[in-house]
């Protein structure tokens, strides 16, 4: 047995094909419209897009530039589309059901929200982004501990920054930065804590990371009186299904092939599947048909090291979704 189903690319989940027709009829299984969705603006904008399209929940807006946008889905009522510092907040004050936003503006924030997964994405990768300290790459400095008491400090997480120099006991100087934090050191500043994803931009700036003040993944996130409503955590739990099942699927492929009997032993041990693969005897015995999920990673030097054990009428197909 799996505990996945795996969703061909270009089929529509079963979940999802099933809302559709029940909207469509307005049967007795109609779902009322309940969820104020907020979705984050900015960097996380096009990937969150991106994941919502591939989880068949399209969201649609005038131009590229609307706040405003709908989401052609019976669970959802309203959506916007708001800068990520403050969708914490809009969700604790219970302004919006559900939203997306990162650990690191929840935890700047305080705000009072419930976590229902992280989600593997961020600007321009699968990895989590990180706050970290980062110095002149000619500092003498090589940890946030050695930094002197009055460290002059710039950066968008002042409360966060606040708090990490004094649990170390270090007197700092923290300013709110408005945007471009990386280009006030030395000049302004002796270091900034700045949210990178790859590093890519500190070092272009000629900075040094010292520390990390905190890893961030990018949430699914609810107000807590929502979540607390039985029918409106049931839809959050289905929506969050349909989001992680894409992000499951992607980097995997499904692979099916025919193998001879005799082959079959060889075949199987060189499959990097997820679970025991799905194995079935073909008709009048003419051996056996052969499907698992795989890495698509390792399908460039698995497909022929199948071929030479035995394996014949090899597919690859794409994933839509994995659903647990």
């Amino acid at each position: 047995m799996h505990d996945r189903i795996p969703i061909a690319a270009g089929q529509r989940s079963a979940a999802a094909c099933g809302f559709s027709a029940v909207k469509a009829t307005g049967g007795a299984g109609s779902v009322v419209r309940m969820l104020r969705l907020v979705l984050p603006k900015g960097s996380l904008e096009q990937a969150t897009l991106d994941l919502f399209a591939d989880a068949d929940l399209n969201v649609r807006r005038m131009s590229r530039v609307d706040y405003r946008a709908a989401i052609d889905d019976p669970r959802v009522d309203d959506v916007r589309i708001l800068r990520p510092q403050e969708i914490p907040r809009y969700l604790s004050e219970g302004i919006f059901d559900l939203g997306i936003s990162g650990r690191d503006w929840v935890t700047e924030s305080g705000a009072d929200v419930v976590s229902l997964t992280p989600l593997g994405y961020s600007k321009a990768t699968d990895q989590p982004v990180r706050i970290v300290v980062a110095v002149a790459a000619d500092s003498p400095y090589q940890s946030a501990d050695d930094l002197p008491n009055g460290v002059r400090v710039s950066t968008e997480y002042p409360r966060l920054t606040g708090r990490f120099f004094a649990e170390r006991g270090i007197e700092a100087d923290v300013q709110l930065s408005y945007g471009a934090t990386e280009a006030k050191v030395p000049e302004i500043v002796d270091c900034v804590v700045e949210l990178t994803e790859t590093g890519g931009a500190l070092r272009a700036a000629g900075l040094r990371i010292i520390d990390t003040v905190l890893v961030s993944h990018t949430e699914l996130l609810a107000n807590p009186a929502a979540h607390d409503d039985p029918d409106k955590r049931h839809a959050m739990g289905q929506i969050a299904t349909l989001l992680t099942g894409v992000l499951e699927a992607r980097g995997r492929v499904l692979v099916k092939m025919n193998v001879p009997a005799a082959a079959l032993t060889a075949v199987i041990d060189l499959l990097p599947s997820m679970k025991a693969p799905t194995v079935n005897e073909l008709y009048r015995g003419q051996g056996f048909a052969v499907e698992t999920v795989v890495p698509k990673a390792v399908i460039n030097t698995l497909i022929p090291e199948l071929s030479d054990a035995g394996a014949t009428d090899i597919l690859e197909l794409p994933l839509a979704k994995i659903v647990h």
